[in-house]
């Protein structure tokens, strides 16, 4: 069988062995309900806590500040939601066009039930305009919720300045991290935010568990009516064996993400490089620099992405387009908020590296997709 080249690390990643191997132990051996009092249930306990100080090390915040949840989705829904059910004196939320819909549904929610939720534009580069938000920040915000880093293009928003604009009218401040953490530092204090998501299946954690931090005095309601767990935020049985990998993945990014950082970024530029340099009108999506290290989103000319990749047998990559009934395709929301035309937007292309990531294989995708490319355009000059 030929083997893979995976270039999707932005949907999911594999569970590392060494982690998995910390997962086993907690599935079969210390399987203890943490809060039971005998040997088992103490040591899931322990195991449980430990993990948590690797979360709050990794984004530099005390231990008490985060809520175990079961993924980005739970804790971008605790903190939009929580703060909505918290704070019934303000009645409108600021968030970008360019949202995962993890924050876009439950913000739609929210306008159902009565709340102003306003959209912010993005600028060509996928970046919100700070200005705008400033001008739109008033007494009625009660949050502010934008991404760290956009899961299609890469690019960081200015975070720093959101918070500290929307700080300024006493509005809160949430971010949905799920792309960067345990990529690019994600430090909450350099950040200023009051609540960030975390998913742990994007950087070698398993999937199903995830995180809230929670700033120390931020008042938020519980999603679910139950137990006393997590602080009495999130209720129900820990999934330990899930944090434990959690934990180890956020220890393994304390301890390698400024040299995975440099090495991934190279490959990426690369990456680029090979398929520009034989495929001059391609085009760069997203910041040219601001960008997560390892995402590179491009739209080949004249061609949708999907036939693109369709005839890259052995690389799994993703588009920017989504496939809805009867098979036709659409355009990115995110790249059309950006302003590119729409059919340019069709032949768009993510292709995100990770830790497996070698120098052969990009090189290999490269050849892989300038052929693929060329026989899709070659296909379509027949058939006209």
């Amino acid at each position: 069988m030929k083997e893979l080249i995976y270039l999707d690390y932005n949907a999911t990643t594999p569970v590392l062995e060494s982690i998995a191997r910390q997962i086993a132990v907690y599935l079969t051996e210390q399987f203890g309900n943490p809060s039971s009092g005998h040997p088992l249930g103490r040591a899931a306990r322990q195991a449980v806590e430990l993990a948590r100080d690797k979360v709050a090390e990794l984004l530099s915040c005390d231990r008490s500040e985060i809520v175990f949840t079961s993924g980005g989705t739970e804790a971008n829904n605790q903190a939009i939601r929580g703060i909505a059910a918290a704070r019934d004196d303000r009645k409108k939320i600021i968030t970008s066009v360019i949202e995962h819909p993890a924050t876009i549904r439950p913000c739609e929610a929210l306008e159902a039930w009565g709340w102003t939720v306003d959209r912010l534009p993005v600028d060509g580069d996928g970046v919100v305009d700070v200005d705008r938000l400033i001008d739109r920040l008033d007494e009625s915000t009660a949050l502010v919720t934008v991404m760290h880093a956009n899961n299609e293009t890469g690019t960081i928003q200015p975070i720093a300045r959101i918070a500290e604009a929307a700080h300024r009218v006493g509005a809160m401040v949430h971010c949905d991290a799920a792309q960067s953490v345990g990529k690019i530092p994600t430090r909450v204090d350099e950040l200023g935010v009051d609540l960030l998501s975390v998913a742990g299946h994007k950087f070698y954690a398993p999937k199903g568990i995830g995180a809230l931090y929670v700033r120390r005095g931020t008042e938020l309601a519980p999603l679910m009516a139950g137990a006393g767990h997590e602080g009495g935020r999130r209720p129900g049985t820990e999934n330990v064996p899930g944090i434990v990998g959690f934990g180890e993945a956020c220890a393994l990014a304390i301890e390698s993400m400024g040299t995975e950082m440099g090495r991934v970024g190279a490959l990426r530029d690369d990456l680029w490089r090979r398929l520009k340099t034989e495929i001059p009108q391609a085009k760069l999506n997203g910041h040219p620099v601001d960008r997560l290290p390892n995402t590179l989103n491009l739209s080949f000319p004249d061609i949708s992405g999907s036939a693109v990749l369709a005839r890259a047998d052995g690389l799994a990559a993703s588009t920017g387009a989504a496939c809805h009934e009867g098979g036709t395709e659409i355009p990115s929301a995110v790249l059309v908020a950006m302003g590119i035309p729409a059919a340019v937007a069709l032949g768009s292309v993510r292709l995100s590296l990770g830790r497996s990531s070698t120098s052969a294989q990009i090189e290999a995708a490269a050849e892989m997709l300038i052929n693929a490319y060329r026989r899709a355009i070659a296909d379509i000059s027949i058939h006209d």
